[in-house]
């Protein structure tokens, strides 16, 4: 039966790509700094003869973040050396839910480590929009802070695009302002920053070799944090008390019949903590360049 399930839905996807009135359709984009030559390390291909006893390579991510944040660590302790300044990253929390507790402490727990700043501002649950945008607006206006982020998802009575509009987009690490995101969807212009997630995992796929030029690339899902810009840079030219953090697909199953798969946790989560931290130090750079 889940064969058949399988079948039907290939069907329909087929169809829908191949009709006029279904075709799937991107707008031109800003190209993604690819090699012009590919040298995989290892053969990624699939022998479609024995697919269902293929064995997927891991792509790690914890080495990559590691070795990432040992090139930010080093630059921010230069950096510190050379002109006395400190990257600072102020990231606003609102409401108490599990997951995005975690990754708030995950990502302080982070800058701490390399050194950047870690500047928080808890808010309540029903907090007034004006509260939150006035706390927006201290780090945006605070020298201190170079990057400043809103935890997302917000309780619903916020609206969550007008929010992140008033995040200054010079100090948007999360790439998600009207501003940068347009950069990033129009050819010929680069944006501040680039989304972390969708960063990360072209930067996974960039240090394992493995071939995106010329691909078909299928997006599983097209949220405004992950799945659009991820497709957009794909076009060329667990805590405690019960919960726990998972990845959108089936590993088990996924595992045997992919060429390439991340881990969870351990795969695309720890690079797109570096892929933050990157940005902070980036917009810091800006910041002295522009005052020096």
């Amino acid at each position: 039966m889940q064969e058949r399930r399988g079948m039907m839905f290939y069907r329909m996807l087929e169809k829908s790509f191949h009709s006029k009135r279904h075709r799937l359709w991107f707008p031109p984009l800003t190209s993604v700094d690819l090699p012009d030559i590919w040298i995989p390390n290892k053969d990624t291909s699939i022998n479609t003869n024995s697919a269902i006893e293929q064995t997927a390579r891991v792509l790690e991510g914890k080495p990559i973040a590691n070795n990432i944040n040992s090139r930010i660590a080093a630059e921010i302790c230069e950096m510190k050396n050379r002109i006395g300044k400190t990257p600072g990253l102020g990231v606003i929390l609102v409401g108490g839910r599990r997951d995005s507790q975690s990754f708030v402490h995950i990502k302080m727990k982070a800058c701490v480590k390399v050194g950047i700043a870690p500047f928080t501002v808890e808010l309540p649950e029903d907090c007034s929009e004006a509260e939150l945008l006035d706390a927006v607006s201290s780090f945006n206006e605070n020298p201190l802070i170079h990057g400043v982020m809103v935890q997302l998802p917000l309780p619903k009575h916020l609206d969550d695009e007008k929010i992140i509009s008033y995040v200054s987009p010079e100090k948007d690490v999360d790439g998600f302002h009207p501003t940068n995101m347009g950069n990033l969807a129009m050819r010929g212009r680069e944006p501040s920053f680039i989304p972390c997630a969708s960063k990360s995992c072209i930067e996974l796929l960039l240090r394992n070799d493995v071939e995106i030029k010329a691909k078909n690339v299928v997006v599983v899902g097209r949220s405004k944090l992950v799945g659009s810009p991820t497709s957009l840079l794909m076009q060329d030219t667990s805590s405690l008390q019960r919960h726990r953090l998972v990845g959108d697909v089936c590993y088990e199953e996924a595992i045997v019949k992919a060429s390439a798969i991340t881990p969870v946790p351990g795969g695309v989560g720890p690079i797109t903590i570096s892929m933050l931290l990157s940005n902070t130090i980036d917009a810091a750079k800006r910041t002295y360049r522009h005052t020096q």
